[in-house]
């Protein structure tokens, strides 16, 4: 049964992956091709992918319909508008012999794509406004309940925490990250990851305004390149209620009554926010009595633990533990943005990351981006989730919406490309020689493929890393006790 389970959950998965990453090829191209059937143009394909056709079927209508076996886009086949015979396939001599056509259609069905493609976020956005999407509460805020002493570092390697050293404190309330408006927590990630400011000592650099007891502070905090990405942190995270999973036989949470469920809300009077802190506070104690406030059935308890001294498996160091296993518990609520907001947000944020890609003082690189398998990834996550049909509207949102943002780069081969170059035919009073723009099309060919494989070397990187050291395979616990 379980089999059965897990085969019909997978099935439901890829067709949600088929039909929305399909549907947003097939509604790009299907603005060019509506566009170009108004404006007098001449079809001849159809392609959903490019290459040799999986499937085709000649229409009444003269134009052949396809899927083709390389899932990387899809095209429609305008010879008399420009001439893509290396990637989309000859065309016929009768529509080559067409003359070229005017200016303003060539425009207009150049960014049809990328309109459809802003117009289908905008239909998914309006269907996922009335579903309403789970977020986290905790990550809705832009309070800090936890500020890391440490971070991790690329090879098990740590370093002082950013924003502990700058003095950052669980509390503050961050308001701007180099002078823009944060909401959530994963706007402060994010704009800390594609920052591009530099101290003196060319070290990252990145500029809070925050709010302590009213009062408006600056604080100036120099990222480090954290985790296996070694993308920009400063090491904050958000409160969330800590709640003990587990309680080790013979520990010293046992002894105090510590049970599975209690909540813990201070330690010596310091509030808990984070998991991560009661392992670091327990560990700088070195050993002596804690005071634990925990709540059990929405009553507050106290109780005075005193950790034990237990070697640890990996380091043979000893530590202190409690003998508690701990999880941070996520409260969800279902919220409903305006389809508007679902849109221009991911548009920002798209074009952000790119002018941050571009920019020589960010730490931001196409290894950070993901190729067509990162997008499958991506789909089958949000297929897979706990709400698969609003996540995966959501993915498919973001991923129009950054599709249409891509293809309008000057690439030659890209809408982008071809429009700069109608635009600069436009200005100089006639075409551009046809060779110069094959020629163009076929170095941005073997950029853009190149590209694609050094991303997809990356996007495996992420699905399966190398094999871990045993230092990182067995970091130092919350605390088993055992």
């Amino acid at each position: 049964m379980d089999f059965l389970l897990s085969l019909l959950g997978n099935a439901w998965a890829l067709f949600l992956i088929a039909l929305f990453f399909g549907g947003s090829i097939f509604v790009h191209e299907l603005g060019h091709f509506l566009i170009a059937r108004w404006r007098g143009a001449r079809v001849e394909r159809f392609s959903i992918g490019f290459g040799p056709a999986i499937w085709s079927w000649q229409g009444r209508d003269g134009v052949e319909y396809r899927l083709s076996w390389i899932p990387l886009g899809g095209y429609v086949l305008l010879p008399h508008l420009a001439d893509m015979s290396g990637v989309e396939g000859e065309a016929s001599l009768e529509a080559k012999a067409l003359p070229p056509l005017d200016y303003t259609s060539k425009m207009l069905i150049l960014v049809a794509g990328v309109v459809c493609n802003v117009l289908f976020a905008f239909v998914l956005a309006c269907g996922l406004w009335g579903l309403g999407l789970p977020v986290s509460e905790e990550e809705q805020t832009t309070r800090i309940g936890y500020v890391h002493p440490t971070l991790e570092l690329q090879g098990g390697k740590e370093a002082p925490g950013p924003a502990y050293v700058a003095g950052v404190q669980p509390g503050d309330v961050i308001r701007e990250v180099d002078g823009k408006t944060v909401h959530s927590f994963m706007d402060i990630d994010y704009d800390v990851a594609i920052g591009a400011g530099r101290g003196d000592n060319d070290q990252p650099r990145v500029d809070l305004l925050v709010e302590r007891d009213g009062r408006m502070l600056t604080i100036t905090v120099f990222p480090a390149k954290a985790g296996a990405e070694e993308m920009r942190s400063i090491g904050v995270e958000p409160g969330v209620k800590v709640t003990i999973s587990e309680v080790a036989p013979s520990s010293s949470a046992e002894a105090a009554g510590l049970k599975p469920g209690d909540i813990i809300t201070q330690l010596d009077g310091q509030p808990v926010n984070y998991t991560g802190f009661v392992a670091d506070y327990v560990r700088q104690n070195n050993g002596r009595a804690i005071l634990l406030t925990y709540q059990r059935g929405g009553e507050a308890h106290t109780a005075t633990l005193v950790p034990r001294l237990t070697p640890d498996p990996a380091t043979k160091k000893i530590v202190p533990r409690l003998g508690v296993v701990l999880r941070g518990a996520i409260t969800e609520k279902m919220v409903r943005i305006a389809p508007w907001i679902q849109v221009v947000d991911p548009l920002v944020k798209t074009w952000r990351g790119l002018m941050s890609a571009v920019n020589r003082h960010s730490d931001i690189g196409p290894s950070k981006f993901s190729g067509p398998g990162g997008i499958a990834r991506g789909f089958w996550l949000s297929a897979k989730s706990d709400y698969p049909i609003r996540a995966v509207l959501s993915f498919a949102i973001m991923l129009n919406i950054s599709l249409a943002v891509f293809n309008l780069l000057p690439i030659p081969i890209l809408d982008g490309g071809h429009m700069l170059f109608a635009t600069i035919g436009r200005v100089r009073g006639r075409l551009l020689p046809p060779k110069f723009i094959a020629a163009a099309q076929s170095v941005s060919i073997v950029l853009l493929l190149s590209l694609v494989l050094y991303v997809t070397f990356f996007d495996v990187r992420r699905f399966w890393p190398m094999r871990p050291t045993p230092q990182e395979t067995a970091p130092e616990p919350v605390g088993t006790g055992k």
